[in-house]
């Protein structure tokens, strides 16, 4: 169903051809975020661990019937990000419920679980699908995820296999990071060290904070920075080693969505840019989305990574926005 959707090709911006002019430029441009006040709203969705999510409800009347279009961030990312109110946004405009997902510990919560956060997560997000439809009642939601939040919400449908929700529309990943152990390794890449050093200064904080808060659980004098070469040794060292992964290796494989791609039977929309700085997606991986009936992938020359930025003609030109809430509109 979702292969079969016509969707727009992406030419970029005038001046902005290129992953890294794209990806600074889509990061930097500032934009009005046309979302009403939002409820902030716990999710439980480990017996220890809460996650804070924004909602936008329509009202009460046409709530449930309302398509609910949840955003999930990328690496370092929270539900403030601008793709996040950007999608939300244009949903929003549709008449649509908008609900902007944190990762754990993200968006100022690391009080709120005593575990690290990690590119596996894909049961945080099926956790808050399965409370909006047993707790809220909503008939039609619709999963939309950037880099990290891509990979996790690919993962997901690919462990739903042949037994999804019913309520779930289908699924949209922007510059997902399918692939985490070469996209790890292309963040090495000289010419990207400016994105590891600003992922890896993050992560950093963040884990000072996780062992301020939990001492007893965490320790210290891991962030020496000699410990912090580069985002695989941040991984084989705190991510993999507090999560329950044997080491980087371990957790790439265990964490991409890739492993589980083939068995994805909602229709999905998958978006990547050739010229995406850093994040790599496989032969084996493209040849698994292009033969899944259900998967409509979309490779395009330019875009950068999460960018995708056009001219804004009759819009304000953030192609991938526009493109995932037409796919789930046509669902």
């Amino acid at each position: 169903m979702g292969a079969q959707l016509e969707i727009g090709e992406f030419i970029p911006r005038s001046g902005l051809a290129g992953g890294h002019r794209q990806t600074l430029a889509g990061n930097f441009l500032r934009r009005k975020s046309l979302l009403p006040p939002a409820e902030a709203r716990l999710f439980q969705v480990e017996p220890d661990v809460k996650i804070l999510c924004h909602c936008h409800w329509q009202p009460e009347d046409r709530r449930r019937d309302a398509m609910t279009v949840v955003v999930v961030h990328g690496l370092e990312g929270s539900s403030e990000s601008q793709y996040a109110h950007g999608v939300g946004s244009k949903a929003w405009a549709e008449g649509w419920n908008v609900v902007r997902m944190n990762m754990r510990n993200c968006g100022g919560t690391e009080h709120l679980a005593p575990t690290l956060y990690h590119s596996g997560l894909s049961q945080d997000v099926g956790a808050v699908v399965r409370e909006l439809t047993e707790k809220d009642g909503l008939k039609r939601i619709g999963l939309v995820g950037y880099s990290m939040g891509g990979n996790l919400v690919l993962k997901l449908a690919g462990e739903w296999a042949q037994t999804p929700p019913r309520e779930i529309a289908g699924v949209c990943g922007v510059s997902p990071a399918m692939d985490l152990a070469p996209s790890a390794d292309a963040l090495h890449d000289p010419a990207n060290r400016i994105y590891e050093w600003k992922f890896l200064f993050g992560l950093r904080g963040r884990y000072r904070r996780k062992a301020e808060l939990f001492p007893e659980r965490y320790d210290l004098g891991k962030l020496a920075w000699e410990n912090f070469t580069s985002i695989r040794v941040f991984d084989d060292r705190i991510t993999a080693f507090y999560s329950g992964f044997t080491g980087a290796d371990d957790y790439y494989y265990r964490a991409s969505s890739a492993r589980v791609a083939e068995h994805i039977r909602v229709p999905a929309l998958v978006l990547h840019a050739e010229d995406d700085p850093f994040i790599r997606m496989t032969a084996p991986t493209k040849e698994m989305l292009s033969s899944n009936p259900h998967v409509r992938l979309i490779e395009s020359a330019h875009g950068g990574h999460c960018a995708f930025l056009a001219s804004a003609n009759g819009y304000d030109g953030r192609w991938a926005e526009r493109t995932c809430v037409t796919f789930l509109g046509r669902l």
